[in-house]
């Protein structure tokens, strides 16, 4: 009985080893049989699109480390490297102080049009009241007007109340929402079960704790991408500060990199190298943080289609 047992057992495992083996090598054959010239040329197709978004970027570094008279021979290695431009740079514009306020406007309205739009959209997906609907498609409106229409007005609003050629103008009005992060988030509240809610309530738990102790950490790859999209935009943004900051101490990045531009650039010094070189120093900030938010941005990207 026992070496029938044994027997089989011996058998079972040769069986296991033989299944592996033409599995491994099933899977080999499928990877060898989905190479087709098909597939090569969409690779071929992506590779030479990514070599395309990259170079601008590729070249804007190399530049930074050529001297003035090289830095349009579009060669990506420098025929004569020098770190002489990023302490210059440093010399020649208040770049810290630039970035200081770029940084404060930029996390004052990631975070203030963040809280403000999940609490709209989360009165929208949650509360049953009449004209809802209606009032929300009044929201979504607001996005067909373009921008240009109440600029003016926006003006004439921060200079009667003395707040003009300050910060205040380039964040504040995030203290109002964002129609299209309300209706980003919206979506993700809808999808979350109302019975989990419902539970909570017998449970005790009031309004706002059913927002922020259970909306917002199931929905933080939302948050986080609305936080991303708001980051990139106060960080990249000129047409405001333009409008509202003249004090060079009050400049943020852009504004501070058309300043450059107006100096060196186009105002007869042509100091190009310093230009592309703060650009850099401005382009960096933002490139790490995708890399550090691009699980959360990725994932929130791909799951705002499937909620309700």
């Amino acid at each position: 009985m026992t070496a029938s047992i044994e027997s089989t057992s011996v058998r079972r495992q040769n069986v296991g080893r033989s299944a592996a083996v033409a599995g491994v090598g099933g899977l080999g054959g499928g990877r060898r049989r989905r190479i087709t010239p098909g597939r090569v040329l969409v690779v071929a197709a992506l590779l030479a699109c990514s070599v395309v978004f990259i170079y601008p970027f590729v070249w804007l570094v190399s530049a930074s480390f050529k001297p003035r008279g090289e830095v349009f021979d579009n060669q990506i290695i420098p025929e004569t490297f020098t770190l002489q431009n990023y302490v210059q740079v440093w010399q020649e514009a208040p770049m810290l102080l630039w970035l200081g306020n770029t940084v404060l406007v930029t996390v004052l309205a990631a975070t203030t049009v963040t809280l403000s739009s999940a609490l709209v959209a989360w009165g929208f997906s949650y509360f049953r009241f009449p004209g809802r609907n209606a009032l929300f498609g009044l929201v979504l409106a607001t996005m067909m007007l373009p921008g240009a229409v109440t600029m003016i007005p926006t003006f004439l609003i921060w200079n009667a109340v003395g707040l003009t050629d300050t910060l205040y103008p380039l964040w504040a009005g995030n203290l109002f929402g964002s129609a299209f992060y309300i209706f980003l988030l919206r979506q993700f509240f809808l999808g979350l079960p109302r019975e989990l809610f419902d539970a909570a309530k017998i449970d005790g738990a009031n309004n706002w704790q059913l927002f922020s102790r259970i909306a917002l950490p199931l929905t933080k790859p939302a948050i986080i991408v609305t936080l991303l999209f708001e980051f990139q935009a106060a960080w990249t943004d000129l047409m405001r500060p333009l409008i509202y900051l003249r004090d060079s101490s009050n400049f943020t990045i852009p504004r501070g990199l058309k300043s450059l531009v107006d100096r060196y650039g186009f105002g007869g010094e042509w100091h190009w190298e310093i230009i592309v070189t703060a650009s850099v120093i401005t382009t960096v900030p933002m490139i790490i943080l995708f890399f550090l938010g691009q699980r959360h941005f990725v994932e929130g990207i791909a799951t705002t289609g499937s909620k309700g």
